[in-house]
């Protein structure tokens, strides 16, 4: 659905995107993460053909962005990080605009439609000049969704929204998703991509670093897992049939129970049940704290990081 080959973006000696290769399958939403200045919004006005690449190709509906570029926009939706909003016109003029220019047919209906779904129905008729941050980005997501797009590029679709509002647009992802579109997000709310996406790509100083399933991101960057366990009562005895299993690496006790760290690749959990149960324990409660993607996030940049001060010390 959406696809890119050796994509690359100099702006004279500086290369913001480089050699970049990415996919995204119909149906799927993808997360675009990267820190500042890794060339995510970069990557995402080349998407939407607004910079030229220097080098490399784009297809979206397996087309070459380049050979039909008109036909290609009328079915994507785009939420900008910025907004370019005419603040002399109310929000129902706003989206009538975009309607007629986008030929959406039964255009009230639509535009009634959007509005309840960003909750700006009732605002509809006030001038975009007195919106706050968050009504205006809710508009913005009217406006991506009033010509019905089969793709949707979101750039920080949850910036300067309250925790209801960031609820809404979630909601509003996984609905649109539901139908069968493709969204594109770029977001620096890492614990709602980790909600609602199927696969992320990590990009760093304009390149990508990793793209997979959160599972599976998360599994390539854990070295150990965390075990929590509530005992009744925790006795030297526990304490060392615990430290006595093979896969465990470190555990720390306390008056309330254990808190273990094992190996990688296994649920050790039946094993650390029965060794517990053997030396005369009894287990309240177990949980495996697992990496959170901003963890692993975190980890993947700052491995890449260290490799290019390395890098910057051999040259």
């Amino acid at each position: 659905m959406i696809q890119t080959e050796g994509l690359t973006k100099r702006f004279n000696d500086f290369t913001a995107v480089n050699n970049l290769s990415i996919h995204v399958d119909e149906g799927e939403i993808y997360g675009f993460l990267g820190p500042n200045g890794a060339g995510k919004t970069t990557t995402i006005m080349m998407l939407l053909g607004m910079e030229r690449p220097t080098a490399g190709r784009i297809r979206l509906f397996g087309t070459d962005l380049a050979q039909d570029y008109f036909a290609i926009k009328r079915r994507v939706g785009v939420l900008s990080e910025f907004h370019y909003l005419y603040e002399d016109m109310t929000a129902k003029e706003y989206l009538q605009f975009f309607a007629k220019l986008y030929e959406v047919e039964q255009p009230a209906r639509k535009i009634d439609e959007v509005l309840h779904r960003v909750a700006l129905y009732n605002r509809r008729n006030e001038l975009l000049g007195g919106y706050s941050k968050g009504m205006k980005q809710k508009l913005s997501m009217a406006r991506a969704l009033v010509h019905d797009p089969d793709i949707l590029f979101l750039d920080e679709p949850q910036s300067s929204l309250d925790p209801y509002g960031i609820r809404e647009v979630r909601d509003i992802i996984m609905e649109e998703n539901a139908k069968g579109k493709t969204l594109f997000i770029s977001s620096h709310i890492l614990s709602e991509i980790e909600r609602t996406c199927h696969r992320v790509g990590i990009i760093h100083s304009g390149k990508l670093l990793a793209e997979d399933s959160m599972e599976h991101l998360k599994e390539q960057v854990t070295e150990e897992i965390e075990i929590i366990v509530e005992l009744e009562d925790v006795s030297s005895a526990v304490v060392s049939g615990i430290e006595e299993l093979d896969f465990v690496k470190q555990v720390d006790s306390s008056s309330s129970g254990l808190r273990i760290k094992a190996d990688v690749g296994e649920d050790h959990r039946a094993q650390i049940s029965k060794t517990i149960a053997e030396t005369g324990g009894v287990v309240l409660s177990m949980q495996t704290k697992e990496l959170s993607l901003e963890e692993a996030f975190v980890i993947i940049t700052e491995q890449n990081l260290s490799l290019l001060t390395k890098e910057g010390q051999a040259s």
